[in-house]
């Protein structure tokens, strides 16, 4: 189970190389050459037993024009040390795949981005033997995706933003379109990224919304992160049978909403018995207008 901002920022590339790898062409615009195929690499770039040096996520990428390294980094905060550990990392990669590396910084942070994207040069002023120049997708770059159609056009782009923007208020912003468009998206795909990103939101509200957004689409259900927030449920003592769990959630979507319910609607709701209509109400409350439209039968 995924539990930090850190371990989510550079795992959903782990998982979803290609999605990444888009996701770099189009928020950094630099030519990098379109895969034909991924392999994660062993990420311990350990050579002498009493000094550990390993990078968070280490991808090799065949393209047409060559393989390359891509180095994934995930930083939380400024970290003087880290700058000389990736300019080796980079050298050691070099000499041992004689692939081209390519390093990227993932931060939820703008400070953090500004400090990661100055060039590391090692050398001597005007000639410097080594040049690092990472390559860095922050909240300063990454679009916040809030347009369920934009979404839907590319999901993980729309999850890597949420999860990009977790730490600021902006990020409930594009929690409704997201899992609008994950609902479409086939079970194991929105699973995985549903877990990285509701690892990456910090905001509590935010991180709240999601959870229960995420509750009426099928696949959570059958998702283990379903157990995790039933289990919290229990701790809270929140002991509903699924049908009331289900008919508040569809309700409780609405008002965060802001999409007023007509008492004749909340009884309804609150009624029914049947999981499957339920459900079908919640997906419909994610992207509805009205609370009348929850109950539209389409032709």
């Amino acid at each position: 189970m995924v539990s930090s901002p850190h371990e989510g920022l550079h795992q959903v590339c782990q998982k979803d190389p290609a999605g990444f790898t888009r996701t770099l062409q189009r928020v950094l615009h630099i030519p990098i050459p379109e895969p034909r195929d991924f392999a994660v690499l062993n990420a311990d770039l350990t050579e002498i037993e009493p000094v550990e040096r390993r990078v968070d996520t280490l991808l090799r990428a065949e393209t047409d024009e060559g393989t390359y390294l891509l180095v994934v980094e995930s930083q939380g905060k400024r970290d003087e040390d880290k700058r000389g550990s990736w300019a080796y990392y980079l050298s050691y990669l070099y000499a041992k795949y004689r692939w081209e590396p390519v390093l990227i910084v993932l931060t939820q942070s703008r400070s953090t981005a500004r400090w990661a994207t100055r060039p590391i040069r090692l050398g001597l002023p005007g000639w410097h033997s080594l040049t690092v120049r990472p390559l860095v997708l922050s909240p300063e770059n990454v679009p916040l995706i809030v347009d369920e159609v934009e979404a839907q056009r590319d999901v993980f782009l729309a999850a890597f933003s949420a999860m990009t923007h977790g730490k600021g208020q902006g990020a409930a912003a594009i929690l409704k379109p997201l899992a609008a468009a994950l609902a479409a998206t086939d079970t194991d795909s929105a699973g995985m990224l549903a877990q990285f990103v509701e690892s990456c939101l910090v905001d509590a509200q935010a991180k709240q919304i999601w959870k229960e957004l995420m509750m009426p689409v099928n696949y959570f259900f059958r998702h283990e992160v379903a157990e995790k927030v039933r289990e919290q449920a229990r701790e809270e003592g929140i002991e509903e049978g699924v049908e009331k769990e289900r008919a508040s959630m569809v309700l409780r979507i609405l008002d965060w909403r802001g999409i007023p319910v007509p008492d004749s609607a909340r009884d309804r709701v609150k009624s029914c018995s049947d999981l499957d209509q339920l459900e079908v109400w919640a997906q419909r409350a994610v992207h509805a207008t009205s609370a009348e439209e929850l109950f539209v039968v389409s032709g």
